[in-house]
């Protein structure tokens, strides 16, 4: 659907590019709009009055301000994967095809059918979530929880993965500014001049700030042509870089500053290759903060009606985008500033119908203003708007003595004062400070190496704004070593400002505070008298600046209301702690590249890129991709493709990598002594060109990690670790070597990226291996038995590793060789063993072999099981110290009712066993009382034909041939097991010693 024209839009003026029409659609209708334009004024342009719904009792709720404090127009922008719900339609800059839908409705945003909450109001009142929901018991999670879960939130998130990427990066300045207005420039030019490296962030796409709406003269000339001439000079300073769409969120530690750029956010989608957006952290010396300040309302009944707006945002769709957000204007102020809104309003030939002042004197030059075009001046306040959806009808005056006038407007303008915006500078748990001639809170400490200038500092004179800003930004500049010129300051006059503190104005009807969480005054008494007195408590139990404005235009007010009815003064009820982020910042900004494949870094193994070409399925191992299994044609699923590896391993030869297995070379006279006192069983004495199986403890006597080590020479030895603990042993040994045994003359490598290393296993390995090791080499049970190991020679004259390792209970050999050359043994060990029927296996079968074994893996070297509990207390040597040796000898650790390792087995063979199924005993109930233990480990075993396991279980090795209960609460699962030796296959070991 075609809407009608611009009707709002001004002939003439404005900031916007008219040669450059845009078309956009809101809510399916397609409207039009100008380069320059933000979803908000185009809007407006268009006489769109209705925009949202507000959260708790979805009232209509129309445009109230013109930046990132606006509580009101959230919408979801774009459509698909990329659709961003609660995204402000005031800083959203315009793009042609841009398609934005409102939001918190159903079926549409005029006919909310859940604007029945207004009915329910007396109920939904402070903390009612609190209160209600409470009877009958059993509804709350069958009735209440969901329909209260259906009901919360704004906007819908895509539900789809995001398509766009974004980024992270790093810079370094001396001097960081925080907006581009008069004081922002100011500062820039002045710290720029003086040599020093100045950021200047600035989260509007147009640099400016006030002075693109407020205009003004500067150094004689227009405001426009100011600003001009000084980005022409801030362009030519080599060390000033303006980040424009750039918004400083958060201030850490050390100088370091959070800041997001909406890179490409003005685009439909970014260019390839492009990012969507980057968060940066800046490192900077001195940061001065000219953020501005920010309009605050007046809180009065049907405040919250479409068409009522602050009065500077009024005058900055009229200015800067040329949009009318009404034809018959009314102001409500109480201070000075309010008047420049008339002004701007009849100089571009809008109406005024009435002024309703709340302070006592009025200046002569605004009641002759008043008197030559024609409107009312009165004394007083808006007690209350009469209209709805379709914007203001009429305006409900309290005049001073008690009299009551009405008027007729389609739009309201309010100004409430100031509060400059201390979000910045009130980090780091600063607090501001109570500032009576303005009525607000300005900066008083401020994180270190902070100052704030301009109306961020309470200064909101055009001239003050100029000087402070010029002088924060020179004195930042020298304290960061830099003493350059800076010359002389921009020179403006200031223009008059006074104020009368009004925050609530009593009347019939809800009086919004916090706009967007529909917070209300009387909210805000009744928290009071219920006790809620701590700022902190009432912001949590009436949501008061919770939104996601996080009360930008609400905290004061309620700070004004909370102090009235408690009888305090405002600074004397203080504020609430701010908190980062200073604006909402998405979750894959903070991600950067860091996501699906890219969370972490990705290792691949030697023989990727072979096992690749197989076909093989992978399966991510810590930062490995690690082969699970290689599918065939004709096989269904996985485990057909696993159950074919195990048999043919079990009677042939297969191989699989296990190059991520962590390697450590342990050099020096002292690495036998060295290593005794890290594993639990003995190593000084184990042969040169031999093997053993070794295990560590933590210092609380738990085992650490597990593997093999063996000798290679009189001061050589080779240890490998699991591939989770590859990093982690290193770090370990490395602590132990320096801090622990520093006496020992010991050096620690590690080597698990230097080689490439390959199991071997099968009655037909060492067939295999003759065709790929130098027929010299004698590869006998004599030569070379269980556990030995040795360099050897590969035909061609290349150096490798063999090591007589079996994890698979099959004979088996680990080959061993330099990582280049892992992809070439891979591919020769196919062509070899061609004749032998060799297949490659992946982690799923190397899994369902140890199992088959009973073997201890990862589930169950789990960090509570000691040597004794996986059935290897016997390998701890009584005849010298190691690592955990005492307190593996505490009393709990040694209690004969700890859980062990034992196999399991359904008792059914059909029955598919599953990890995670609590162990009962048979007859008893499920639960915690009589919780006996878990399984660790499953799989179906082709060699028995049937699902078999390992577990943790109370007495279990008393109890071998015992009938105990698994229970699966997860998946809703029970069924019989029978508790076995964990060794299923091969018991005697023959096969690996073959």
């Amino acid at each position: 659907m075609v809407s009608h024209a611009q009707t709002h839009r001004l002939e003439s003026g404005g900031l916007i590019d008219r040669s450059a029409p845009l078309n956009f659609r809101f809510d399916g209708k397609t409207f039009a709009g100008f380069q320059g334009d933000t979803l908000a004024s185009a809007l407006i342009a268009n006489g769109v009055k209705l925009v949202g719904r507000s959260f708790k009792y979805h009232r209509p709720r129309g445009i109230l301000t013109s930046g990132s404090e606006e509580p009101n127009a959230l919408v979801e922008l774009r459509t698909g994967a990329r659709r961003e719900p609660n995204t402000k339609a005031t800083t959203t800059e315009l793009y042609d095809g841009l398609e934005a839908a409102s939001q918190n409705r159903w079926p549409s945003l005029r006919h909310d059918l859940m604007a029945v909450n207004q009915l329910f109001s007396p109920i939904f009142v402070a903390g009612f979530y609190y209160k209600t929901f409470m009877w009958p018991a059993k509804f709350w999670e069958a009735i209440y929880e969901p329909a209260i879960r259906r009901a919360a939130g704004l906007g819908r998130a895509a539900g789809v993965a995001d398509p766009d990427h974004y980024d992270k990066a790093w810079a370094h300045c001396d001097v960081l500014i925080a907006g581009s207005g008069p004081a922002g420039l100011a500062a820039a030019l002045a710290a720029g001049r003086c040599g020093a490296r100045v950021i200047l962030c600035e989260e509007d796409f147009a640099l400016g700030g006030r002075l693109l709406a407020d205009g003004g003269t500067i150094d004689g000339m227009p405001a426009a042509e100011w600003i001009s001439r000084t980005l022409a000079e801030l362009a030519m300073l080599p060390d000033v870089r303006i980040m424009n769409r750039t918004t400083l969120f958060g201030v850490y530690d050390g100088g370091t500053y959070g800041a997001i750029e909406r890179v490409n956010d003005h685009l439909p989608s970014p260019p390839e290759h492009q990012v969507r957006q980057r968060l940066w952290r800046i490192v900077a010396k001195r940061c001065v903060v000219a953020a501005g300040a920010i309009e605050r309302p007046i809180v009065f009944a049907g405040n919250d009606t479409p068409g009522v707006m602050m009065a500077s945002a009024m005058r900055t769709y009229v200015a800067r985008y040329a949009a009318t957000p009404a034809k018959r204007i009314a102001l409500f102020t109480n201070n000075e500033d309010g008047w420049r809104t008339v002004e701007t309003a009849l100089g571009a030939g809008l109406q005024i119908v009435a002024v309703v002042d709340a302070r006592p004197d009025v200046s002569a030059a605004h009641r002759a203003l008043a008197a030559k075009a024609g409107f009312p001046v009165l004394n007083g306040s808006v007690a209350g708007v009469e209209g709805g959806k379709d914007g203001v009808r009429k305006i409900l005056i309290s005049l001073t003595g008690g009299a009551r006038a009405e008027v007729e407007a389609d739009g309201l303008a309010v100004s409430g004062g100031w509060n400059p915006a201390v979000g910045l500078t009130s980090y780091h748990r600063a607090q501001p400070k109570w500032q009576d001639d303005i009525s607000a809170f300005v900066p008083d400490s401020a994180p270190p190496g902070m100052v704030a200038a301009g109306a961020a500092n309470g200064a909101f004179g055009l001239g003050a704004c100029m000087s402070q800003g010029f002088a924060a930004g020179a004195a930042a500049a020298q304290s960061a070593g830099h003493n350059g010129n800076a010359g002389t300051p921009p020179v403006a006059d200031d223009e008059a400002f006074s104020l009368t503190p009004l925050w609530h104005v009593a009347g019939k009807g809800k009086a919004f505070v916090d706009y967007q969480h529909d917070v209300t005054a009387s909210d805000i008494e009744l928290a009071q008298r219920e006790g809620f007195e701590s700022v902190e408590h009432l912001k949590r139990y009436t949501t008061l600046g919770m939104a996601t404005d996080q009360g930008k235009t609400s905290n004061v007010a309620g700070l004004a209301i909370l102090a009235a009815v408690s009888g305090k003064s405002i600074p004397e009820t203080g504020t609430t702690i701010y908190r980062p982020p200073y604006v909402p910042v998405a979750i894959g900004a903070f991600a950067g590249h860091h996501r699906d494949e890219n969370f972490h870094a990705t290792r691949l193994t030697p023989s990727h890129h072979w096992a690749a070409e197989q076909g093989a399925v992978f399966v991510d191992t810590g930062l490995w991709k690690r082969a699970q299994w290689y599918p065939r044609a004709g096989e269904k699923d996985w485990l057909e493709s696993v159950t074919r590896e195990v048999k043919a391993v079990r009677s042939g030869v297969g191989f699989c990598d296990v190059s991520t297995l962590g390697k450590i070379d342990v050099h020096g006279p002292d690495a036998g002594a060295f290593l005794d006192r890290v594993y639990i069983n003995t190593f000084s004495n184990l042969a040169v060109g031999k093997a053993r199986y070794g295990l560590m403890l933590r210092e609380d006597g738990m085992v650490y990690d597990d593997g093999t080590t063996s000798r290679l020479a009189e001061d050589h030895y080779f240890l490998t670790t699991t591939t989770a603990k590859a990093g982690p042993v290193m770090q370990h040994l490395e602590f132990c070597r320096q801090v622990l045994f520093p006496q020992l003359d010991v050096q620690l490598t590690s080597v698990s990226d230097q080689w490439a290393q390959f199991s071997i296993a099968g009655p037909k390995t060492r067939d295999l291996l003759r065709e790929m090791i130098d027929p010299a080499e004698d590869l006998s049970n004599e030569a070379f038995p269980f556990m030995g190991a040795r360099e050897v020679s590969l035909r061609g004259g290349i150096r490798a590793r063999l090591f007589r390792i079996s994890f698979s209970g099959e004979m088996a050999f680990e080959i061993s060789v330099p990582a280049r050359y892992g992809d070439a043994l891979v591919r020769n060990l196919m062509l070899a063993g061609k004749q032998f029927g060799v297949t490659p296996y992946g982690t799923e079968a190397l899994g369902v072999m140890r199992i088959e074994k009973g073997h201890v893996a990862g589930p169950e070297l789990n960090g509570t099981t000691t040597a004794a509990d996986l059935g290897l207390g016997k390998m701890m040597s009584t005849k010298k110290d190691f690592i955990g040796r005492v307190m593996a000898g505490r009393e709990a650790l040694a209690a004969a009712d700890r859980q062990v390792v034992v196999g399991i087995k359904p008792t059914d063979k059909k029955r598919r066993l599953r990890s995670g199924a609590h162990v009962i005993p048979k007859g008893e109930l499920p639960g915690s009382a009589n919780d006996q233990g878990y399984v660790t480990s499953v799989c179906f075993s082709p060699t028995l034909d049937q699902w078999i396991g390992l577990a943790l279980v109370e007495r279990g090795r008393e109890r071998i041939g015992e009938i105990v209960h698994a229970d699966d609460p997860l998946r809703g699962e029970d069924y019989d097991v029978e508790l076995c030796n964990p060794v299923f296959y091969d018991p005697d070991g023959g096969r690996q010693r073959g």
